[in-house]
């Protein structure tokens, strides 16, 4: 099974669509997302596409409320407090926001861990557990909107990125 991952959306609903739209056409029907999503506008691309989503609340989420009743408005979407921990694919899988928030033994029981907050790409594993960090979907801090899609059974990554010259602020 391949998921999309996702983080750090911050309001950049063109951006948002156009992942969206790529990892529909790899063959990806569900959204790993860890937070700062921003705005419940945000969530309108995921409707369109029937994308299922599946993501945590972040620290620059200002409207939660407004999120939550989108969310739940819209069906295969769902978003949850920071730190969330849930099985798909058959594999454990931890979504936070910001990693430095979870115990080192709680990463630990999870064969896969989805972050953002630094908005960075970052791919590294601790023991047996995958800890994954898509980038900034936004590419609002570094100018490059970045996500990621993850392949369950062997839990290869592939980066994905939006050409910088067609994404400048």
């Amino acid at each position: 099974m391949r998921v999309g991952v996702m983080a750090d959306s911050h309001d950049r609903v063109p951006a948002v669509a156009e992942f969206i739209r790529q990892m529909a056409e790899a063959g990806v029907t569900m959204v790993l997302h860890a937070g700062d999503y921003c705005s419940p506008f945000v969530l309108k691309p995921f409707e369109d596409a029937h994308m299922t989503l599946a993501g945590v609340f972040g620290r620059n989420d200002g409207d939660p409320e407004g999120l939550s009743t989108r969310a739940s408005a819209g069906l295969g979407l769902e978003l949850f407090e920071s730190p969330h921990s849930f099985d798909v694919g058959g594999e454990r899988i931890l979504i936070v926001h910001d990693i430095g928030d979870v115990q080192k033994r709680s990463l630990e029981a999870h064969s896969i861990v989805i972050h953002g907050f630094t908005h960075q790409q970052e791919m590294k594993t601790r023991g047996d557990t995958l800890i994954l960090n898509p980038g900034e979907t936004c590419g609002w801090l570094f100018g490059t909107p970045q996500a990621a899609i993850l392949d369950l059974d062997s839990k290869q990554v592939e980066f994905l990125s939006l050409d910088p010259a067609l994404w400048k602020h």
